[in-house]
């Protein structure tokens, strides 16, 4: 199957242990234990880091969004040793790039790569013309994660991350919009749903019994956060802070900066019932509205 693969694409989840989860299948699905240069490519909070610490678990990251793991860089320490003592190295390239000259960094990854080591490159596009090899596998995370093996005719890592930049919008409004329906919800006094789940641009909450709330409840208040224009802003890992106020998240940097940024944000109009988890289902949408047909066509 690995040889024959070309591409696959999930929904980017926004919440940390789903993030996970969908690493760990990743890394069963599609990782060859001879796969030593594997590239990911996606901005700043789309999630790269928790992906890596999925598919690699145990794999300490030189650094992340929290700061700074292990200095100096093992690889480029090792590479000076001339002798490669770990067998999968990580090197984040845009945050590397401040102390090193791409060079230095390229003969590194090239040498480790020759002893047979595994490198995993964070914003692999910035090294991808110096390096001169094609990862054998390449991901790239925004409103979806894209999981793909560059063969003689791409893609490149250009071309994936001109997708992901573009699409982490829609899920970084969507995901604000999620919580600000969940918040609504439980200020008119009705029960929140704890579970959600992703669909392209919106999300969906579940409920295990019939909500007696008007929708349009729900869409009025969720429209007056988004007017108010509040600043949200990351706490810590499990929440974040919406108008100075304190809330409960999952996902909190993966979220816009202000509540008026989101754009086109709609509650469908009825709930929807699952015959198989037995639940009712709430969809919300952002952005503008488009077809499955167009939205295909889009890729």
């Amino acid at each position: 199957m690995i040889k024959s693969f070309s591409h696959s694409v999930y929904f980017a989840p926004r919440g940390r242990k789903r993030l996970l989860e969908l690493g760990n299948n990743l890394a069963q699905r599609y990782l060859s234990p001879e796969d030593f240069l594997i590239g990911f490519v996606g901005d700043a909070g789309a999630g790269k880091s928790v992906l890596i610490n999925g598919m690699f678990p145990g794999l300490t990251l030189t650094n992340d969004d929290t700061g700074i793991n292990i200095r100096p860089l093992p690889l480029l320490e090792h590479f000076s040793e001339n002798r490669f003592t770990s067998h999968t190295y990580h090197v984040d390239m845009r945050f590397e790039s401040a102390f090193h000259q791409p060079w230095e960094l390229t003969e590194a990854v090239v040498k480790a790569l020759r002893y047979n080591r595994r490198v995993i490159i964070e914003h692999f596009d910035l090294i991808a013309d110096q390096i001169g090899l094609k990862p054998q596998v390449l991901l790239g995370i925004g409103e979806e994660v894209i999981i793909t093996r560059p063969g003689l005719f791409g893609p490149v890592a250009e071309e994936i991350k001109n997708i992901v930049y573009k699409s982490l919008r829609y899920r970084k409004m969507a995901h604000t919009a999620e919580d600000l329906t969940s918040l609504v919800i439980d200020q008119l006094g009705f029960e929140t749903p704890p579970n959600h789940s992703d669909i392209r641009s919106g999300f969906i909450l579940h409920f295990e019994e019939l909500p007696d709330f008007n929708i349009e409840d729900i869409q009025e208040g969720v429209e007056n956060y988004i007017e108010k224009d509040l600043p949200v802003t990351y706490i810590d890992d499990g929440h974040i802070a919406l108008g100075g106020n304190q809330f409960s998240c999952t996902g909190p940097r993966v979220h816009v900066r202000r509540t008026g940024e989101i754009r086109g944000f709609r509650l469908l109009p009825d709930f929807f019932h699952d015959p198989q988890s037995r639940r009712y289902l709430l969809a919300g949408m952002v952005g503008e509205q488009r077809s499955q047909f167009e939205l295909l066509k889009a890729e």
